[in-house]
């Protein structure tokens, strides 16, 4: 009975730290937009901006690389799973951030996440397309809530022209695509190599790519820019790339996708408050509307029908 008493205490607390660790997450992931928008003041090139960011990325990657090969019952990546770890961070570290990068010069930083983070919906559809997965009406529902949401938080840019504003848009719902194709690929990957190889070995294939698109697009004379940007670049690589990313992984290990997207929830309300304390962005109240229609499509979406009793 104590032996029982004790696991059922080892499970809570594992999931308890799992719990924290997403939230932890998507705090830290949400102040990302924040130092983008920051650095824009100084430079506008997001190539040369993402390439440093990734720049100092490297000696985490690093470090977490060597710690991984370091652990007891370590086993070498098959070349099969090599190639879609690498893959997978290309598609999600590099393309998803580039496209984002690319999307905060024309649209708020909040308004930006609130657009990448309905990557849910967008899974869901994937999901039906790609593996045949049959939609309920629970997704239906929660679809409707999304976008109807999203209408309502670009109502405004409806009227006159503002091409900036929905390249902005575009660029975001890309970036979301991409993420939403990275986690219907990249789930059973990561529970095979385990979160933190994989982080490590996804994130430094992303790093490669940006930075050789630099050195190829851009002169290396664009990497002097003024120290505040290294300070955000900085902040960037530390605060909302290598501490969310690895705390990311763990929580999905610990909790699953599921309680990891409900959670993520938190992240567009916590990057619009960022942007109200930090930046001096405003929302409509129409558009937090908008806003809190789409937080409760995602919600829903996200959370799984309870299982029926067994008799």
């Amino acid at each position: 009975m104590e032996r029982a008493l004790n696991r059922a205490e080892a499970r809570r607390g594992w999931f308890v730290a799992g719990l924290l660790l997403a939230v932890g997450g998507v705090v830290f992931f949400s102040l990302r937009p924040i130092f983008i928008k920051l650095a824009y003041a100084w430079v506008t090139y997001p190539i040369t901006l993402l390439a440093l960011r990734m720049v100092f990325s490297v000696p985490f990657l690093i470090t977490a690389a060597l710690w991984v090969r370091s652990a007891t019952g370590h086993r070498p990546l098959s070349g099969h799973e090599l190639a879609a770890v690498v893959t997978l961070g290309i598609l999600s570290y590099y393309g998803a951030s580039f496209l984002d990068f690319l999307a905060l010069q024309y649209i708020p930083a909040g308004l930006g996440r609130l657009l990448l983070f309905t990557y849910p919906t967008i899974v869901v559809i994937l999901s039906a397309a790609l593996l045949r997965k049959g939609v309920t009406g629970r997704e239906v529902a929660a679809l409707v809530l999304t976008y109807a949401g999203l209408l309502l938080v670009f109502a405004q840019s409806l009227e006159g022209e503002q091409e900036n504003f929905w390249l902005g848009a575009a660029l975001a719902f890309a970036s979301s695509i991409c993420y939403a194709l990275y986690l219907v690929a990249g789930a059973e990957v990561i529970s095979r190599v385990g979160s933190v190889r994989f982080t490590a070995y996804a994130l430094s294939a992303a790093s490669v790519a940006c930075i050789l698109q630099s050195l190829l697009l851009r002169p290396l004379s664009a990497l002097d820019v003024p120290a505040p940007v290294y300070g955000y670049a900085i902040a960037m690589a530390v605060l909302s790339t290598a501490v969310p990313v690895f705390m990311t992984s763990e929580a999905l290990r610990r909790v699953g996708a599921n309680t990891v997207a409900i959670i993520g929830a938190l992240g567009p309300v916590t990057t619009i408050a960022f942007g109200w304390l930090g930046l001096e962005e405003v929302m409509t109240p129409l558009q937090l509307a908008g806003a809190a229609l789409v937080l409760i499509g995602v919600v829903v979406i996200s959370l799984k029908p309870a299982a029926p009793a067994k008799g």
